[in-house]
Parts: structure tokens; C-alpha cells; sequence
């Protein structure tokens, strides 16, 4: 199992800029590394985490500290999560978005396409429709779209055409690795090599459309925006083009933030080096202004 490293963890935890009593909102806990280093720089204040994953709980137990609480929960929740715990405003809302290397390792969850498993994908195993229900109702046009859309795969209506021939002749891929090499040889060029797998655009499409992430992601920011204290920070690191879009576009339309810097900002050489999952990172940072 691969060594979880928290992406950008400087960079995030600067960007926050903690006041020392302030009560700030991990979004996405995964192993908790974000929000460790959050409580290391409080003196008082409070850590709020949040993680759609139930296994998450688990990992939040090891962190013993009065001033931390755990929910189990969806950002989209966010709103609902803080008036439960009766708290009007925060200081800070950090979001580090995708999937996480506890997922990644964990083959049954059917995220990764390196060893076979159940086409689950479902942040929360608990809830909603599988990668392979999908797969097994969806129309021919649906699945076009989701692969068009949340893959910004080219090929998205022939892989469409080829799960319904499938569907229909009752022989749709079972698991991930089966339902990767019908992708692979569908799209794959013969004699070129590329620098990721041939299915692992079908597979971010499946992910997102089964767990909704971009409608989550909407709907997260902007609770987060509209719980800051004025001067508070909301904090995103996304990993691919379709959460950096609506991010960047949240951020730089929404009237009660400020966007300093519009470029976002990228790992270094070195934490590229150190963990190669950074590469694609890209965050943005927002303040909010004066309350209205």
C-alpha cells in the first residue's frame, strides 16, 4: 500500500492563513494530513472534517484532540453540518478533491484499473447506483454524454455503441480490469504509446457521473463561501480540467470573494518529484469581503 501525502500541504495550509483561534473546515479528511496540519498551527480554535467516506471515520479516530470533530458526510452538506454542530461562521473551508490514495489502494472499491475488482466506484459504498448499474442502464446517448462530458473522451460514442452491443449480447464487463481492456481496445492506436492508460478518461467519466462530484462540488463551494467570517479563506486543490473550470469560475464570478492571484497556484519541481500524484494539482484561493 502506497504512503498517503497530502497534496500541496504547505502551499494549502499558507494559503488558509490560520488565525490562531479561528474554526476551520476540512472538507475532504482522507487520511487527515490537511487537517493535522491545521491543528498543529491552532491555539484554541477548532478542525472541522468532513469525508463522504465511511472508511474515513476510522482514520479520524486516531486523532485525539478536543478541539477536532468528525462528520461523515458530503461537502454538499456543508450547510447542514455546521448548524447541526451550531456554528454560524468559519474562518477558513479547504477542499482537496478526487480520489485518494486509501481509495486508489483499496482494489474492492473498483477505482483503480491496475487489479480487478467490482466497477463500484461510489465514494460512499452505502449509496446511489454503481459504476456497473450505470453501465447497465444508461441509453447509448447517455453514456456518448458521460464519457463526451466528464471524460472528454473522443471516442465516447463508440465505447457507448460497444457497452450496449455488450449489454445486449448479456456479456457487459463484471469488473474493472475486464471493463479497462474492452476500453483499451476500443480506443487504443496500434504502435502509439500513451502517457496513461487508454481507459482511464471512461473511468474518471463513470466516477464522476456515479457520485455526482461536479454537482457536489457546486453546491460545496458555495455553502463554504457563504459560511466565512470576512477576511476567512476558501482554499481548492482539483486534479483535473472539469473541477479546475468550475472552481476557477465559482470563485472568479461568485460577488462576496475576492480572487487575488487569478493563476492557480502548481506544485513545485521537488513535490512533483516526491509524489508524482501532485503533478496535476492546480489551486485557487478566495477571500471573502466585506459581509453584507
Amino acid at each position: 500500500m502506497s504512503e498517503h501525502i497530502p497534496v500541496m500541504l504547505p502551499s494549502a495550509i499558507e494559503a488558509l492563513a490560520i488565525r490562531a483561534g479561528g474554526v476551520y473546515v476540512d472538507a475532504t479528511f482522507g487520511a487527515g494530513g490537511h487537517t493535522r496540519a491545521i491543528l498543529d498551527r491552532l491555539q484554541g480554535g477548532r478542525a472541522i472534517a468532513l469525508d463522504a467516506d465511511p472508511s474515513a471515520a476510522a482514520r479520524a479516530a486516531q486523532i485525539t484532540d478536543d478541539r477536532f470533530t468528525f462528520v461523515h458526510a458530503n461537502f454538499r452538506e456543508l450547510d447542514a453540518v455546521l448548524q447541526h454542530l451550531q456554528l454560524q461562521q468559519v474562518d477558513g473551508v479547504l477542499f482537496d478533491l478526487g480520489v485518494s490514495s486509501m481509495q486508489l489502494d483499496d482494489p474492492q472499491r473498483g477505482f483503480t484499473l491496475s487489479r480487478p475488482a467490482a466497477l463500484d466506484m461510489r465514494m460512499n459504498p452505502q449509496l446511489g447506483e454503481s459504476a456497473y448499474d450505470v453501465l447497465s442502464t444508461a441509453s447509448e446517448r447517455e453514456l456518448a454524454r458521460i464519457f463526451f462530458e466528464y471524460g472528454e473522451e473522443r471516442s465516447a460514442r463508440r465505447i457507448a455503441r460497444a457497452i450496449v452491443n455488450r449489454r445486449e449480447r448479456n456479456a457487459l464487463p463484471q469488473t474493472t480490469a475486464e471493463f479497462a481492456g474492452m476500453i483499451a481496445g476500443i480506443v487504443q492506436q496500434p504502435g502509439r504509446r500513451e502517457r496513461i492508460h487508454p481507459a482511464t478518461r471512461a473511468f474518471q467519466a463513470l466516477r464522476i457521473v456515479v457520485n455526482d462530484e461536479l454537482g457536489a462540488l457546486r453546491e460545496g463551494l458555495d455553502q463554504a463561501i457563504g459560511r466565512l467570517k470576512e477576511g476567512g479563506r476558501v482554499v481548492a486543490i482539483s486534479f483535473h480540467s472539469l473541477e479546475d473550470r468550475i472552481v476557477k469560475r465559482t470563485l472568479r464570478d461568485d460577488e462576496r470573494v475576492d480572487v487575488g492571484v487569478r493563476r492557480p497556484r502548481l506544485p513545485s519541481e521537488q513535490e512533483i518529484a516526491d509524489n508524482p500524484r501532485s503533478r496535476s494539482a492546480k489551486m485557487r484561493v478566495a477571500e471573502r469581503n466585506a459581509l453584507l
